[in-house]
C-alpha cells in the first residue's frame, strides 16, 4: 500500500514541486492585488490547497495523455505509466479523485468563483491534448495556470476587472516563456515523435521570440503596477524579476538542455520577486 502510495505521489509529481511554485505566484499575485493585501484566512488556504490539488490533476491527466509518448522522451522514460507501475485506469481515478476534491473546496467560495471553476477545470483537463493538434501548446498552458487570476479576483471582489485581465494575459505570456524553456529540452525527441510545441514551433527564432515576449511581460506588469498605483517596492521587485529574465536568455544561449532547464527552473524567483514586492507595497501602506 505505501509503495503504491509512493506510486500516486510520483505521478502527481510531488517530488517535482516547480510546477506548484510557478501556479501558485500568479495567483497570490491576484489574491493580494485584489484584496489590497488582506486575503482572508479561509481564502487563502483554500487557493494554496486548490493550486497543489489542481497541479497534481493536471500532471496525473497530462502522464495519461503523453503514456505511449514518454517512453521515447529521455527525461519522462521513468515516470509510472510509462514504466507500467501505475495503470491508466489508476490514472483517470486518480485525476477524478483530485479535481473533485478541489472542486469541493471551490464550493466554500462564492456562486461567481463556483462557475469560473469550471473554465479552469475544462483547461486544465484539456490541455495535456493540445499538443497534438496546435504548435502553441504553451499559450493553452498559459491559460489553464492563469485561471486562478479571474477567479482570485471574482472570490474577493464578486468581479474581474480590467486590471485582472491584464494580469491574466501577463501570466499566459510568462507561462509560454517558461514553457517553451522547458520544451526546448525535449525539442529533438519532439521532433521525432511528433509532438508540437512552441519551441519547435519559433524554430531558430526561439530566443528572438521569448525575449521579445519577456519585454511585452514586463511592459505589462509595469503597467499593472501603475494602473493599481503599487509604490516603489514592487518596481524593486519587478526590476529584480527582470534580471532574472536577462539571465534566462543567458542561459539557453546555446540551447544547451540542461541549461534551458535551468532557466525554466529559474523562473520561481521570477514570480517570487514580483511577489514579495506586491506584498512588501501592501503591507507598508
Amino acid at each position: 500500500m505505501m509503495n503504491q502510495l509512493i506510486v500516486y505521489a510520483k505521478l502527481m509529481r510531488l517530488d517535482k514541486p516547480i510546477g506548484i511554485y510557478l501556479l501558485l505566484w500568479p495567483t497570490l499575485w491576484a489574491l493580494w492585488i485584489a484584496s489590497q493585501g488582506q486575503p482572508s484566512l479561509k481564502v487563502l488556504i483554500i487557493f494554496l490547497i486548490g493550486v497543489t490539488l489542481m497541479r497534481s490533476a493536471g500532471c496525473v491527466i497530462n502522464d495519461f495523455a503523453d503514456r505511449n509518448f514518454d517512453p521515447h522522451v529521455a527525461r519522462t522514460q521513468g515516470r509510472p505509466l510509462a514504466i507500467g507501475i501505475a495503470s491508466p485506469k489508476e490514472a483517470i481515478l486518480l485525476f477524478i479523485g483530485l479535481s473533485l476534491t478541489a472542486f469541493s473546496l471551490v464550493l466554500l467560495l462564492n456562486t461567481f468563483t463556483i462557475q469560473l471553476s469550471f473554465i479552469g477545470a475544462f483547461l486544465a483537463a484539456t490541455y495535456p491534448f493540445m499538443k497534438r493538434y496546435t504548435p502553441l501548446p504553451q499559450v493553452y498552458l498559459g491559460a489553464a495556470f492563469s485561471w486562478g487570476i479571474p477567479m482570485a479576483f471574482a472570490v474577493q471582489t464578486n468581479t474581474i476587472p480590467f486590471v485582472a485581465w491584464l494580469l491574466f494575459l501577463a501570466a499566459i505570456i510568462w507561462t509560454t516563456v517558461y514553457d517553451t524553456f522547458y520544451a526546448m529540452v525535449d525539442r529533438e525527441d519532439d521532433l521525432r515523435i511528433g509532438v508540437k510545441s512552441t519551441a519547435i514551433f519559433f524554430g531558430p527564432n526561439d530566443r528572438l521570440i521569448t525575449g521579445v515576449l519577456q519585454i511585452v511581460l514586463t511592459l505589462l506588469l509595469t503597467w499593472i503596477g501603475l494602473l493599481v498605483q503599487l509604490g516603489y517596492f514592487y518596481f524593486i521587485g519587478l526590476f529584480i524579476a527582470s534580471c532574472f529574465a536577462i539571465y534566462q536568455q543567458y542561459l539557453i544561449r546555446h540551447r544547451e538542455p540542461n541549461k534551458c532547464f535551468q532557466a525554466f527552473l529559474n523562473n520561481n524567483y521570477f514570480g517570487m520577486v514580483i511577489f514579495i514586492g506586491i506584498a512588501i507595497h501592501y503591507l507598508m501602506t
